[in-house]
């Protein structure tokens, strides 16, 4: 399972329509692909990919197929490794990071 799911996100191009999926859920095929920089057919290919680790899931409605975001194998995997870790750290690591770009902005 975990596999699939780190080979779906190594992809920026499939981080982008997870973005899209979680910006606005529910989308067609051509919802996903206006203002994309690829073709129909690359953005079909890699929601396959995003399909068979289960991170997006599609609904009939009608003649419509319509796109959602399941965030579930993302939240599993930030459970199992981040539980290696102590989270009052990692918290104060991720605080300090945001605070200093906030300050270099």
């Amino acid at each position: 399972m975990y596999d699939e799911v780190f080979k779906a996100l190594a992809d920026a191009s499939r981080r982008d329509l997870l973005d899209r999926l979680h910006a606005r859920n529910g989308q067609t095929l051509n919802e996903l692909c206006d203002g994309l920089a690829m073709t129909r057919q690359a953005v079909t290919k890699h929601l396959a990919i995003l399909e068979a680790a289960n991170l997006v899931a599609t609904v009939r409605h009608g003649r419509e197929k319509l796109h959602y975001l399941n965030p579930v194998p993302i939240h599993q995997i930030g459970e199992r490794w981040i539980r290696k870790f102590e989270r009052g750290r990692l918290a104060a690591l991720g605080n300090l990071k945001r605070k200093l770009e906030e300050r270099d902005e």
